[in-house]
């Protein structure tokens, strides 16, 4: 049986919808043709998504959300579990606006880049 797995940690001090976020994450998933794996996905403070971003970006600012991929789309062995990867958000930047920066964080994780086709999936998405 084939499942994706998701992983919530909220460190940011702020109140989270796990359901509704888990909820979106599987629906995406879905939508993109993953039917199995696994995600985290992180709440965090505006200094640790700081922090973050400069320490992989190199520009040091609280940002909305941050992706960090693993196994994507490739092909796997057979036996390897597939590791999406972590989407990570803050609350203090997104507010009650998280929908579409995890939508934007999920894309990320599968392979999208930023431009036109990014953008339209993630319209559709969050129909």
């Amino acid at each position: 049986m084939r499942v994706i797995e998701i992983e919530l940690d909220n460190r940011s001090g702020t109140e989270v919808d796990a359901e509704a976020v888990t909820a979106l994450a599987r629906s995406v998933l879905t939508a993109e043709e993953i039917d199995e794996g696994e995600l985290g996905i992180s709440f965090v403070a505006s200094h640790e998504i700081a922090t973050l971003k400069r320490e992989h970006l190199g520009v040091e600012e609280a940002t909305d959300v941050l992706s960090f991929p693993i196994d994507g789309r490739e092909a796997l062995p057979p036996g390897v579990p597939r590791q999406l990867g972590d989407v990570v958000l803050c609350p203090q930047v997104v507010g009650s606006a998280w929908r579409q920066p995890l939508v934007h964080g999920l894309l990320h994780l599968l392979g999208y880049d930023h431009g036109e086709e990014m953008e339209r999936r993630e319209a559709n998405l969050l129909q």
